[in-house]
């Protein structure tokens, strides 16, 4: 049976990448949990509160979904925001992402998910590239996170960096 994961993003480029070309790229360090990804899995990606440069003002929010299609591997060349390289990867397909800054907010929904075990202290568990859900969290978020998606092709643009 397919898992599910929560890929956080914090950066508005390397989300443009990510949706624009149905790819995934993790730093290295990471390799241990990125490969609990596996071809067929579902994907949550989150994006944080700084992902557009101001915290203050936006919230982290799950605004796609998408189904992982080719297994994480080294990648032959790493990709490179700013400083950061990214060494592992994996090919998506997303389903759709949200709105431009909108989509569910996690925060509202901690209480409610096994994998966030004390919600005073739920936001420790986002230090990681992902995080792995357990089946009723996903069950969870992928009805909770249904309202806010619209088909790809509708969607996309809005996230193309730069604009």
């Amino acid at each position: 049976m397919p898992a599910a994961h929560l890929v956080l993003i914090s950066d508005r480029t390397a989300l443009s990448w990510v949706l624009t070309e149905q790819r995934m790229a993790f730093p290295p360090g990471r390799e241990q949990s990125v490969r609990q990804i596996a071809e067929g899995d579902e994907v949550f990606l989150y994006s944080t509160r700084g992902c557009f440069g101001n915290p203050t003002r936006d919230v982290g929010r799950i605004i796609a979904t998408a189904r992982v299609t080719e297994a994480p591997r080294t990648l032959d060349e790493p990709v490179v925001f700013g400083e950061r390289r990214f060494t592992e990867g994996c090919r998506l397909s997303v389903d759709g992402p949200a709105p431009f800054r909108e989509g569910l907010s996690l925060r509202e929904h901690v209480e409610r998910l096994s994998v966030f075990p004390d919600p005073k202290t739920w936001s420790v568990r986002l230090r990681r590239a992902s995080l792995q859900l357990p089946p009723q969290d996903a069950d969870h978020l992928r009805e909770a996170v249904r309202p806010y998606l619209k088909p790809y092709a509708e969607a996309v643009d809005a996230y193309r960096w730069p604009r």
